[in-house]
C-alpha cells in the first residue's frame, strides 16, 4: 500500500529493554530488591511517547490521533484498554482519540499501519506507541500467555513453550530440507549479540555470545523443550528475549512536517506498506515464510523498490530460524535453502556487509517487548538513515531501509519501507 498523502517518521524513542540478565532489572537478587520496582506498561508507555515528541520538537498538544501496540496487557499487568491509558501520559492528551491495535508480535506494526493511513486520510500529526512487560510471571506461565498467538486449541499441547517448539519444528524441517547447520544458524545468534553490545538501550548488551557458546547445547545453553522430538532443534540461545520495554514514533504529513519546524531532510519518509495474515492453524510449508513474502511483495512494488535496493533491515528474529527464514522471504537470498551460502557464509546480515540486520541487536538481544516491537523497528530504521544509531550505525550513508514484524507463526506480517528525505 501506497499513502495517498507523503508520510514522514520526525521523532523516536526507546526505553531501555529489560529483564533477565540486565542489570537494571530488578529480581530477588538485585541489590535494591524491595526498595525499586520495575517500570510499569504504563509508565513505559508514558515515557516512549513524551520521550518521541520531544525528540520531533513537538508537544502533546499538537497530537490530533494515537495509536497503541499491544498483545496481552490484561494478562501481565491485568490492564487493558490502554488507548485511555495512553491518555493518562499527559494532560494535554485528554480528549484526544487514542486507541490500542493488536496483531500479536506484530502489534507495533499494525499500529504503525494505522497511523500512517490516518496521516493518508487528513490528519497531520499522529502518535504510534507500543509496549510491554512480560516479567511479571514465570517463564511457563509466560509461555501460555503468548500461545495465545498460536492456534491455541490444536498447538498448545505441542509443548509448555509453545512458541519455541513451533519454530523448533520449523528449524527442524528446515535442516532436512537444506542441511544447515547447527554452526550456521549460530551465525545469525552472534551477529544480533555482537550488534547489541553496541547499543546502550539494549537487553543483553553485558551478555557475551560466542561461536562456540551458541553452536552447541550445554549447561549454559540447554535444550529446554519437553516435546523429544523438537528438543535438539532450539537452544536457548536460538531465542528472542522476555523483555519489558516501550517505543514510539511520531508520524507526520507535509502540514505536520512545516509545524514541526523541519524540512524533509530532516525526516525519514515511509514509502509504503504491506500487510498479510494467513490462517491461525498454518503454516503449510514450514521450510517458507509464505506471509511475510506476501507482506514484502506488495511494500515492493507499491515503493517501486526491489530487495537489492534495501540497505539496512529490521526483521522479526524471534528465533534464529525466523530471521533466516525472514531474509529469503524478504528476497535478500534469492530463494529457500539459499541463505546459508548467498548470506551466512559472507556475513551479508553485519553491520559492514551487504545487507545489515538487526544493527541494534534484533529481538535476540536488543529485547523482544511484544507491543513495543514492530514500532522499536520503524524507529531504529529512522535513526540509522539520518546517521544516529553511534557505535552500531551502518557506513555509507544509507537511504533505504525496511522492516518486516510478524504476528504468531507468521500468521501476521508488516513490512515497510522507509527513505531518507
Amino acid at each position: 500500500m501506497k499513502p495517498s498523502r507523503d508520510v514522514y517518521l520526525i521523532g523516536a524513542h526507546n526505553t531501555p529493554f529489560i529483564g533477565k540478565f540486565h542489570p537494571d532489572f530488578i529480581w530477588k537478587k538485585h541489590p535494591d530488591f524491595e526498595t525499586k520496582k520495575n517500570p510499569t506498561l504504563q509508565e513505559y508507555l508514558a515515557t516512549a511517547a513524551l520521550g518521541a515528541l520531544e525528540d520531533a520538537n513537538l508537544k502533546p498538544a499538537d497530537v490530533q490521533k494515537g495509536f497503541v501496540g499491544n498483545f496481552v496487557g490484561e494478562l501481565f499487568s491485568n490492564q487493558g484498554h490502554l488507548g485511555s491509558v495512553l491518555a493518562s501520559a499527559h494532560p494535554d492528551f485528554y480528549g484526544k482519540p487514542f486507541s490500542r491495535v493488536e496483531g500479536a508480535c506484530a502489534s507495533g506494526a499494525l499500529a504503525l499501519v494505522n497511523g500512517i493511513d490516518a496521516i493518508s486520510a487528513g490528519y497531520d500529526v499522529v502518535l504510534v506507541a507500543g509496549a510491554e512487560v512480560q516479567t511479571t510471571v514465570n517463564a511457563k506461565i509466560g509461555a501460555d500467555y503468548l500461545a495465545r498467538a498460536s492456534h491455541y486449541e490444536t498447538q498448545r499441547e505441542l509443548d509448555p513453550f509453545t512458541f519455541p517448539a513451533l519454530f523448533a519444528r520449523r528449524t527442524k524441517a528446515y535442516v532436512d530440507a537444506f542441511g544447515i547447520e547447527e554452526a550456521d544458524i549460530a551465525k545469525v545468534v552472534v551477529n544480533a549479540y555482537s550488534n547489541a553490545a553496541k547499543n546502550p538501550l539494549s537487553h543483553m548488551g553485558t551478555v557475551t555470545m560466542t561461536l562456540e557458546k551458541a553452536s552447541e547445547a550445554s549447561d549454559k545453553n540447554p535444550t529446554f523443550l519437553t516435546n523429544e522430538e523438537l528438543k535438539p532443534y532450539i537452544k536457548i540461545s536460538d531465542c528472542s528475549q522476555v523483555s519489558d520495554g516501550g517505543s514510539a514514533v511520531i508520524l507526520v504529513s507535509a502540514e505536520g512536517l512545516a509545524k514541526a519546524g523541519k524540512t524533509p531532510a530532516d525526516a525519514v519518509r515511509i514509502v509504503s506498506y504491506g500487510h498479510a495474515t494467513g490462517p491461525i492453524e498454518g503454516p503449510s510449508d514450514l521450510t517458507q515464510m509464505d506471509v511475510t513474502k506476501l507482506a514484502g511483495e506488495e511494500a515492493y512494488a507499491s515503493a517501486g523498490v526491489t530487495p537489492d535496493q534495501i540497505q539496512v533491515a529490521e526483521v522479526h528474529d524471534c528465533f534464529a530460524i525466523a530471521q533466516i527464514l525472514a531474509m529469503e522471504a524478504l528476497g535478500f537470498a534469492s530463494g529457500p535453502g539459499k541463505a546459508k551460502e548467498e548470506l551466512i557464509d559472507t556475513d551479508a546480515f553485519a553491520l559492514d556487509g551487504k545487507i545489515p540486520i538487526n544493527t541494534g541487536g534484533g529481538l535476540m538481544a536488543f529485547g523482544h517487548p511484544v507491543g513495543a516491537t514492530g514500532v522499536k523497528q520503524a524507529g531504529e530504521i529512522f535513526r540509522q538513515l539520518l546517521g544516529r544509531c553511534g557505535e552500531y550505525q551502518v557506513p555509507g550513508e544509507p537511504t533505504i531501509g525496511l522492516t518486516q514484524n510478524m504476528g504468531g507463526d507468521d500468521r501476521t506480517a508488516v513490512v515497510t519501507i522507509l527513505k531518507r528525505g
